[in-house]
């Protein structure tokens, strides 16, 4: 048996306000009124395609990582590198060592469900276990309709033989080139076609064809489709085309636009992670991606769906979330205006990539020492124990900190260093373990912070450099909700 052996998902804590977008631009455009209620998830400054890969990862591995884990895909459509192995950044974050294959998928709003039948595909062959992730961070002009309709998100998946909690049933792809928007080489915003076409031309025409095909090669009745996840912005599409082929009313689900909008090429996985969650063993669970044809997937859950630990999922970021009703604060953070940030903005933040790759695991993985002898541990690993005791040279061995729970021991809100959120806030971090240093703070408000509050590590970006189109990662502290 092969399929999904566990899930995880991310949604950024903060979610904008239609109303605050439609306040700031009916004047201009007054047709974004019909999409005014709700909220779309929107990254803090410091969150990208890659960064939100990491959490929904760590959410779907919180309770074990295969060890036959083999192969890591990354699929998105606003990678941070054009050319740098994103999924290869993802794996040094996560600790999961080099002896992987890694790869981007990309392209296509199609690519999350298009890398996830290869994948299974390639696991068909080879055996082990692969994790896959699907993230997109969009940016649209301000103004328009997908501005609105857009969100971020991300979602994870580990595949493979061992407890699979929803058995791949088949598969079925239509490559058809029908563009509904695009956007090309060196472009920053999609370029969308009119909507009544799309609807009639494609989805009306594409999707139902594709489903034809699965229906016939998975030996499976519409009507026994328990859960239909289908991604669309189109108002009804989803139910008009189940009806169209006969899957049940009752079985389509909510593409969850007025809680987060849709989340690009992650949209099909973040809405089979929310089916998962509440899924119960021997449904059939039906998956479309669509984007320059059309990708159609059926898995069935099994009883060990049940035995699943808990986990975040898409629900549980939902329900952590907070209302942002700054629209000014959204396009800074997207760079969607141009802003005075100030002389203190205006400093070389060139990488020396010779000191990233020696201090990769440290940078990018959160990785200190142990003392082998004594058992202290400290961040950074150094070549002596800091333990005035013990003292010992060479005996540090490599000790994740990314996973440990810390709390606040001392903080500081910072008014004078520049942040593109100010004031900037940081300080001492003190891990459950033992071990402590000076961090960087992450989404918190003004006078939410205090000496003891508990505390997660998150990766982050650390700095732009936009002169020489690089981003620097690294681990900041955030409050955790799960001990609050």
């Amino acid at each position: 048996m092969l399929g999904i052996t566990a899930y995880g998902g991310y949604v950024p804590r903060l979610r904008l306000s239609r109303q605050a977008m439609l306040e700031a631009n009916a004047w201009l455009n007054p047709a974004i009124k019909r999409y005014a209620k709700g909220h779309r998830s929107m990254c803090n400054w410091d969150e990208d395609a890659l960064t939100m890969a990491v959490e929904a990862a760590r959410d779907c591995l919180a309770d074990a990582r295969p060890a036959d884990l083999a192969s890591i895909y990354l699929a998105s459509t606003t990678l941070p590198f054009a050319d740098r192995n994103n999924a290869g950044v993802l794996t040094t974050a996560l600790g999961l060592g080099t002896a992987l294959s890694t790869l981007d998928i990309t392209s296509s709003q199609r690519a999350g469900t298009s890398g996830l039948v290869a994948a299974l595909r390639a696991l068909k062959g080879a055996g082990g276990s692969a994790l896959y992730v699907a993230s997109d961070k969009r940016r649209t002009k301000s103004a328009g309709t997908h501005e609105l309709l857009y969100g971020d998100g991300a979602a994870a998946l580990t595949l493979g033989s061992n407890g699979v909690i929803a058995e791949w049933i088949g598969a079925h792809q239509l490559a058809v080139d029908f563009v509904d928007h695009y956007r090309g080489q060196n472009e920053a915003f999609d370029y969308n076609w009119e909507e009544r076409w799309i609807r009639d031309e494609g989805y009306a025409k594409i999707v139902p064809q594709a489903l034809e095909g699965l229906f016939a090669a998975a030996d499976v009745e519409p009507a026994e489709v328990d859960c239909f996840v289908m991604p669309c912005v189109l108002g009804q599409i989803p139910r008009q085309i189940a009806k169209r082929v006969g899957i049940r009313e009752e079985a389509v689900r909510d593409t969850m636009h007025a809680v987060m909008g849709e989340s690009g090429t992650a949209h099909s996985l973040v809405m089979l992670v929310d089916a998962l969650a509440e899924a119960i063993p021997g449904q059939i669970i039906l998956v479309i991606g669509w984007g320059q044809g059309c990708d159609a997937l059926l898995f069935r859950t099994t009883d060990a769906l049940a035995a699943l630990p808990p986990r975040a999922g898409i629900k549980g970021h939902l329900t952590r979330g907070r209302e942002e009703t700054n629209y000014i604060k959204y396009l800074t953070f997207n760079n969607l205006v141009t802003q005075d940030l100030g002389f203190r903005s205006e400093v070389d933040k060139q990488t020396a990539l010779t000191t990233l790759w020696r201090k990769k695991d440290m940078l990018l993985g959160l990785v200190g020492g142990k003392c082998r002898v004594c058992g202290t541990v400290q961040f950074p690993k150094t070549n002596v124990c800091v333990n005035p005791n013990c003292g010992d040279f060479h005996t540090q061995e490599d000790y994740g900190f990314a996973d440990i729970p810390a709390k606040v021991l001392t903080w500081t809100a910072d008014g004078l260093t520049f942040s593109f959120d100010p004031p900037a806030h940081y300080g001492m971090v003190q891990f459950e373990e033992g071990g402590q240093f000076v961090a960087d703070f992450t989404d918190v408000d003004v006078g939410s912070v205090d000496v003891g509050m508990p505390m997660r590590m998150v990766f982050r970006v650390r700095d732009y450099d936009d002169q020489r189109g690089f981003r620097k990662y690294f681990w900041k502290a955030a409050p955790d909700p799960a001990r609050s």
